[in-house]
């Protein structure tokens, strides 16, 4: 023990200080050893990359990050959201079985806006809504009593002893699942005896405690304020042939200022559900006989599509592109070289093996434990609806030669791909089983991945700046210096990373590094978008990557004649169209920029009399390529307006006798409650094709508005 007690722990710090300790030393005297401001600040900290309690003991050498509640940028840290909301997961299931003293608690995981508890109640006594103001002045009073989260071990054989003891057998299963993850881990360089962990909510024997493997807050009184959210049901290990469960949904923040305004942007959100605005303005169907996560897109939605698809592809041309298509499926030994088989089997489709293999495999008596084997070995041949264009475009760069002359090489393409989601994690178009991607390759020497990443960067800039979103920041994942999962030469990865570092720069907004965030087979730019509500979106990545080059062995010819491995970046802007039209559903509320807009302008004549005036301003409006329609219903002019206001149409022409004795027409803009005044229908027609044609940078609205300041 002596040994022990005076080796030296050398603790690296973020900043590449180090402190050195004489013997163990908790988490919690790190920050204590840096500053008394950090220590009250801290909630938990990072060790080596993993998150742990402040009485978590550092024992070796190691990299130590302290988290607080805000990150340097004055951002909610995920990791003490995390924390935060793990601890009050505990908080709420104390109190509930303080109300329902028979509830049997399964597991509590923190979510990224809240967490939830699976609960198993007594028949006789099911929670309701109306339970949750109890719940919540329970909660309170734990609070309140700012007891300690204390963690205590067991080994495997005793804690099972103990959890057998105390006779649920939900408990009983986690621990098993736990012991049986850690026995897996023997093959590690540095296995980790496999005991079982229990979190107290104050002291250990007396107060309230779960099976659980944290890390949690340093106690409860750190719980800042929180609500229990919705009740729904859930099965014992997701099998509807289980017990029935009831899953408690919370969430908390480290202040009431901040729930008070995640509420706010709930009850917005709700207005703005992409599910329910795009059911009113008639963009995308989802039939349940078509398929959950499967989209159909209806004619207005897309065109919303197509004007998207458009744009970037202007754009595209400008940058050199070449636009490729590919096929929806592909061989399985297309997928194994790329490594997307058998590895990610759990989120494809699964594989299509020809009728005569499947006739002559079940001839043979084969089983489905063997046929998934032989599956995963190569054994068996056959097709894969595809879940990614990069081995595509891979086989088309590889299908003539290349000098280096011709580098980069820029494919393009709309691409459809497939994956097998969850039925419980699709939603409307943002997590979907079909999606298209506006993909794109680009094949590079290693000395242009530079300009060729800040290429790709200007181009989801161009995107954001033309529709509106000004609010975002930019993610560096860059390699964690302690692993060795990462493939390609060092000095490359130096080169790529130096070059996204530099890239992001330009961009001229926020941007963090994330050490151990890069892909295994290279460094990657994410953008995170804040809605006009609020919320972060992840949209577009561009990632570069070493590792697919390699595995289909691609070459160039370069200038001193010999092959030379390309580098290959990957870029989507958008991400994929389902989910970027889904997000701007919600970040516009429906009401997209007229260039968007399925229908641009809607005609209303005041009464039968103006009809064919009416008419004819409809075509001149379409012949200017301008989508419009005239509602020409035997209404009034009132009802006609609101109706056109509830589909988000951008311009009303109301037209009259008046109007069509001197060729005007009456505009309304949408969100202005007011006739803007009279104006001549070819001057209308030039101005709003210009609008369309800039994308908003001159509207029809603004035309006005400085003519009248004029």
């Amino acid at each position: 023990m002596s040994q022990v007690a005076s080796k030296v722990i050398r603790i690296t710090l973020p900043d590449g200080s180090v402190k050195e300790f004489a013997g163990a030393v908790t988490a919690r005297q790190v920050a204590e050893s840096i500053g008394p401001r950090l220590a009250q600040a801290a909630v938990g900290a990072k060790i080596d990359g993993e998150l742990s309690d402040l009485s978590a003991v550092i024992d070796r050498d190691c990299r130590v990050a302290i988290v607080t509640e805000k990150t340097r940028d004055g951002r909610p840290d995920p990791d003490a959201l995390f924390l935060l909301r793990h601890s009050a997961a505990h908080v709420m299931a104390e109190a509930i079985q303080r109300i329902v003293p028979g509830a049997q608690l399964v597991y509590g995981p923190p979510l990224e806006t809240g967490f939830y508890y699976d609960i198993r109640f007594p028949e006789d006594r099911p929670l309701k809504e109306g339970d949750f103001e109890t719940i919540e002045a329970e909660m309170a009073k734990i609070v309140a009593e700012n007891r300690h989260f204390t963690r205590y071990e067991m080994s495997a054989e005793d804690g099972l002893a103990k959890l057998r003891a105390e006779g649920s057998k939900y408990k009983v299963d986690n621990a098993e699942r736990a012991i049986g993850a850690g026995e897996s881990e023997r093959g590690l360089e540095r296995p980790r005896p496999v005991r079982l962990s229990w979190y107290a909510t104050g002291e250990p024997g007396k107060d309230w405690e779960d099976l659980c493997r944290g890390p949690h807050l340093p106690s409860t009184g750190r719980i800042g304020a929180f609500k229990v959210m919705s009740l729904a049901s859930s099965y014992w290990h997701g099998d509807e042939n289980s017990d029935r469960l009831t899953r408690v949904y919370g969430t908390a923040f480290f202040s009431k200022k901040d729930l008070d305004e995640y509420l706010t942007r709930l009850e917005e959100a709700k207005k703005r559900d992409h599910r329910v605005i795009g059911k009113h303005l008639r963009l995308f169907h989802i039939d349940e006989m078509v398929g959950q996560g499967l989209v159909l897109w209806t004619p207005r939605g897309s065109i919303v599509r197509k004007e998207l698809q458009s744009f970037i592809g202007e754009e595209l041309r400008k940058q050199g592109y070449f636009e490729v298509f590919s096929p929806h499926v592909g061989k399985l030994d297309l997928y194994r070289t790329s490594g997307h088989f058998p590895y990610y089997a759990e989120s494809q489709f699964p594989p299509i093996v020809e009728r005569e293999s499947l006739a002559a495999l079940a001839a043979e008596g084969c089983s489905c434990a063997e046929y998934a084997n032989r599956l995963s070995k190569g054994e068996i041949d056959g097709y894969l609806l595809k879940p990614m264009n990069c081995p595509h475009h891979v086989k088309i760069f590889a299908s003539e030669p290349h000098s280096y002359r011709d580098m980069p090489v820029r494919l393009a393409e709309f691409g459809t791909v497939y994956r097998w989601e969850q039925s419980g994690e699709l939603s409307g178009m943002l997590r979907v089983r079909c999606f298209t991607q506006d993909d794109a390759h680009l094949f590079c020497t290693p000395e242009q991945v530079g300009p060729e990443v800040l290429g790709c960067l200007e181009l989801v800039k161009t995107i954001f700046a033309t529709l509106g979103m000004q609010d975002y920041r930019v993610r560096v994942g860059l390699r964690d210096p302690d692993s060795a999962k990462y493939v390609g030469n060092p000095e490359n990865w130096d080169r790529a990373e130096a070059s996204c570092r530099e890239a992001a720069r330009t961009l001229g907004v926020p941007f963090t590094e994330e050490p151990g965030e890069a892909a295994f087979y290279g460094p990657k730019i994410d953008f995170v978008v804040k809605d006009v509500i609020g919320r972060e979106w992840q949209l577009g990545t561009v990632q570069v990557d070493y590792n697919l080059p390699e595995r289909f062995d691609l070459s160039y010819i370069g200038a001193d004649n010999k092959p030379h491995r390309p580098v290959m970046i990957h870029r989507a802007p958008f991400g994929s169209m389902e989910r970027f039209v889904g997000f701007l559903i919600e970040h516009f509320a429906g009401a997209f920029p007229t260039w968007l807009s399925p229908e641009q302008v809607r005609v209303l004549p005041v009464s039968e009399k103006t009809e064919a005036y009416a008419k004819r301003v409809l075509a001149a409006l379409v012949e200017a390529r301008v989508r419009a329609t005239a509602d020409l219903a035997n209404e009034r002019l009132q009802a006609k307006i609101r109706h056109a206001a509830e589909e988000k149409v951008p311009y009303l022409l109301v037209v009259g006798p008046r109007d069509e004795e001197a060729g005007t027409v009456s505009v309304r803009a949408r969100g202005v409650q007011h006739d803007l005044g009279a104006m001549g229908l070819g001057e209308f027609v030039a101005t709003i094709q210009s609008e369309i044609a800039g994308r908003g940078a001159e509207t029809v609205l603004g035309r006005i508005a400085r003519e009248r300041g004029a």
